[in-house]
């Protein structure tokens, strides 16, 4: 029981505190610093990677290991728009300047019902030039865009041509009937010549 009291009397005596002001002001300042401390990350946890839960977040339910990317050619844009996601067995695909990129590897990105599904299946970008996400601003018109609009779009194709796969081309609709019409003639052509052979 001395010492009990023999430190009551010195934390009155050192902070003029009675001892329960003294225990109710030390709790308050426990009760903050652990506030504030638990709002910052710690320096050892800071290079560690955030965790998340599996069940949480369904999106990486997925255990399908994302197909090598099928090399398409030269296709049109109505030839493009299938490969939106919708259908899970199609890659999925978008263009910018012409050059069509498979992303499906960023499936929670350009998957349907994520944050950029409005620009698969489409040539957008004037949308990426602006930074837009007007369904009228998803297309390739880059007519009246200045130059700081083609630097952000550069950017992007930097982005896009290191990140992921370019499968193919955009060409226009007349193109492509001609080269399917030239390719017809040189087949028959070809069943012409091994007939006289």
């Amino acid at each position: 029981m001395g010492l009990y009291s023999t430190v009551m009397d010195q934390i009155t005596f050192y902070t003029g505190l009675s001892p329960t002001e003294f225990f109710t002001i030390l709790t308050i300042m426990v009760f903050v610093y652990r506030t504030v401390s638990a709002m910052f990350v710690s320096p050892k946890d800071y290079n560690k990677p955030p965790l998340v839960s599996l069940k949480t977040n369904l999106r990486f339910d997925d255990p399908k290991p994302t197909p090598e990317p099928v090399q398409l050619g030269e296709i049109t844009e109505p030839e493009l728009r299938p490969y939106n996601g919708s259908d899970p067995s199609k890659p999925i695909l978008m263009a910018i300047k012409g050059n069509i990129y498979d992303v499906s590897s960023a499936r929670n990105f350009y998957g349907p019902g994520s944050p950029y599904t409005m620009f698969t299946g489409k040539e957008c970008s004037r949308a990426l030039a602006l930074l837009s996400f007007k369904p009228g601003d998803i297309n390739g018109n880059l007519e009246d865009l200045d130059e700081s609009d083609l630097a952000v779009l550069e950017d992007w194709e930097y982005k896009f041509m290191e990140k992921y796969p370019k499968v193919g081309q955009l060409v226009p609709e007349k193109r492509t009937q001609q080269n399917k019409h030239k390719e017809q003639i040189q087949d028959n052509l070809n069943l012409d010549e091994g007939k006289e052979e």
